[in-house]
């Protein structure tokens, strides 16, 4: 709607001035000046000026706010982070703050909260991070209670390339409003690229506040550029060039898999990380696939764009292959690229009752597709990237002990590549480690922190970790550390792939920490070596008596690899085992492993 001093209380040239400026700004930027310019009234505005009721249907400010809960949702640890920050910027603004997990959080004092601010990511195919389960359910229970205008906001973080985007979060501020809740700040949904549009929401909920003054509303900049300052800057946005001092191939000779072992020096670079973690990648992606997208586009590889959120340029070329996400298509990127070329055909998929055919298309194909498959010619170059989004970065759980190798950090990656609709498909980061990395190059890296997937702090615990194919990696890393620590509890790997031949990965270590004791017991399946296909929870199920007892001895249980199968084939294997072993209904069996997971003995990194 177009401002008019007939419908707002503005001046001809202001309102011409805004309707200029208003259609420009991106989310992050609105929201911005709306936590701005609640600040400055806060801080002294004039009395009596207007503002208009329409700009904030559905937000409140409460005057200088002495209480907020902050409750976070994160299964890498993103949301937990910021969390942290949150609560540190709060408190320095002399807000009593109370900082908890979401399944820490005790459900039946939420009627007691002051503010309630929320911080969840998404996992999977639209579901609650492990760790906000309970209370996710909780809110949809009928015990959820009437909130009568407590304030709250939501923090979203999620990824585009996923069909149910922020979808979590998206459901908590919709709940929360249904139960009578009113909103302080508007929701943000972040991408994987989050960091600005956090600090935008932080802003906001801090000027609603009434804590924050407009000085300390300054949005963060964020850029890639390598630090200036001390190592210890190193970071997803400042990442460090770590040298690669191995890369091996850890499939035999027959194999119709590649899993490569990465090795990169940290040293001098302040990274610390501990068994549990990932380090974050920034990959290439393939030349191959970035020349022939130029070529179908018909742009020239040396003509200059800009780089993502910034005003630097560089060649197409060195964009496509290091800066911009090329492999990915999303509904969102979709309608932005048939409004670039509205008479193309692409905006024909967007239609009512093309919902499954839009989303088979997305699931399929690449740019270089869409480049192929509808009309560009005369888009130009700087007008198509400026709708891309920045190259995400890849995490990898991490495969080695800080204390065995110290300044190193190892990664365990399987190749992906495959035929599709009559091309090769790559995937972007294990084909640039398999086919292009080289000893002596360098990769930007970082450390991230996984609170949510760590050995116990009791050495004496036990341990069972099941982790199939590369979801093992994480546990050479705890059992290395283990070894180092001179832990005595005991510990039990499940593991499986294709061939006991061919695709036992790391085979050679863990046969020395069963002999050396470290690894108290192994259980494998290989599933192409026998008639039936035989997985690890078949393992776990015919080792069930012996598995309850080390649950009933208070053993941690971690389980790494694939989510949309193995995760939940694996669930559903330990439900089936305290139901048989421990004489527990389905309900109580289900309960067991939920107060397993509060008490961190039941942790999963998956994927």
């Amino acid at each position: 709607m177009m401002l008019q001093v007939t419908n707002s209380p503005f001046q001809q040239d202001q309102a011409d001035l805004l309707n200029r400026l208003l259609p420009t700004l991106t989310e992050g930027q609105k929201i911005w000046l709306s936590g701005y310019l609640a600040a400055h009234m806060a801080a002294g505005a004039p009395a009596g000026a207007a503002v208009p009721a329409a700009s904030v249907p559905d937000a409140i400010a409460p005057a200088a706010a002495r209480e907020a809960t902050v409750l976070f949702g994160s299964q890498t640890g993103n949301g937990q982070k910021l969390a942290k920050k949150l609560a540190g910027r709060l408190t320095d603004q002399g807000v009593q703050v109370t900082l908890s997990s979401m399944i820490d959080f005790k459900p039946n004092t939420l009627k007691k909260v002051q503010n309630l601010l929320i911080l969840v990511s998404t996992h999977g195919e639209g579901d609650p991070p492990d760790n906000a389960i309970s209370f996710y359910e909780f809110l949809y229970s009928k015990r959820a209670p009437q909130l009568e205008g407590m304030p709250f906001s939501v923090l979203a973080l999620g990824d585009t390339s996923y069909e149910f985007f922020c979808k979590t979060g998206k459901d908590f501020d919709e709940r929360l409003a249904e139960l009578g809740g009113k909103r302080l700040a508007p929701r943000v949904d972040c991408d994987v690229d989050y960091e600005e549009a956090a600090e935008s929401w932080m802003a906001s909920v801090l000027a609603s506040l009434g804590q924050a003054s407009a000085a300390a509303l300054a949005p963060v900049a964020v850029t890639a550029a390598a630090p200036a300052g001390p190592s210890s800057d190193y970071s997803r946005s400042r990442p460090f060039q770590a040298a690669v001092l191995e890369n091996l191939n850890l499939n035999g000779r027959g194999s119709d898999r590649e899993t490569r072992h990465l090795e990169l020096s940290l040293e001098d670079s302040g990274l610390r990380y501990e068994p549990g973690d990932s380090l974050g990648v920034y990959p290439q992606n393939h030349p191959r696939l970035v020349d022939e997208l130029i070529e179908a586009m018909g742009w020239q590889a040396d003509e200059l764009v800009a780089l993502p959120k910034s005003a630097e340029q560089c060649p197409l070329r060195e964009a496509l292959t290091s800066h911009y996400e090329i492999t990915v298509l999303t509904k969102p990127l979709i309608e932005q690229l048939a409004a670039l070329v509205p008479g193309n055909g692409l905006g024909e998929l967007l239609a009512a009752g093309r919902e499954q055919e839009l989303r088979a298309y997305v699931k399929d194909r690449d740019l270089l597709d869409l480049a192929r498959d509808y009309e560009w010619q005369g888009v130009s170059a700087n007008a198509f990237v400026a709708l891309l989004r920045k190259i995400p970065a890849r995490l990898y759980s991490i495969a080695s002990s800080p204390s065995a190798y110290p300044d190193e950090v190892h990664l365990t990656i399987r190749k992906v590549d495959y035929e599709a609709l009559g091309r090769v498909r790559y995937g972007v980061c294990s084909t640039y480690v398999a086919e292009r990395l080289e000893p002596g190059q360098t990769l930007p890296v970082f450390v991230q922190e996984n609170p949510n997937f760590k050995l116990p702090s009791d050495p004496g615990t036990p341990i069972i970790m099941i982790g199939p194919g590369t979801g093992v990696a994480p546990f050479r890393a705890f059992l290395g550390e283990r070894e180092e620590l001179g832990a005595e509890g005991k510990s039990w790997l499940f593991y499986g792939d294709q061939h006991f031949s061919t695709d036992f990965l790391y085979q050679v270590e863990w046969q020395r920490w069963l002999k050396d004791g470290v690894l108290t017991q192994m259980d494998v399946a290989f599933s192409r070596d026998t008639a039936e296909k035989v997985y690890v929870q078949h393992r776990m199920l015919e080792k069930s008596k012996e598995l309850y007892q080390w649950l009933e001895q208070g053993a941690a249980v971690y389980v790494c690899g694939d989510e949309k199968k193995m995760a939940h084939d694996v669930q559903a294997a330990l439900l089936t085992i305290l139901q048989r072993e421990g004489g527990l209904s389905e309900a109580d069996a289900t309960a067991y492993l939920a107060k397993m997971q509060q008490e961190k003995r039941y942790q999963r990194d998956v994927y």
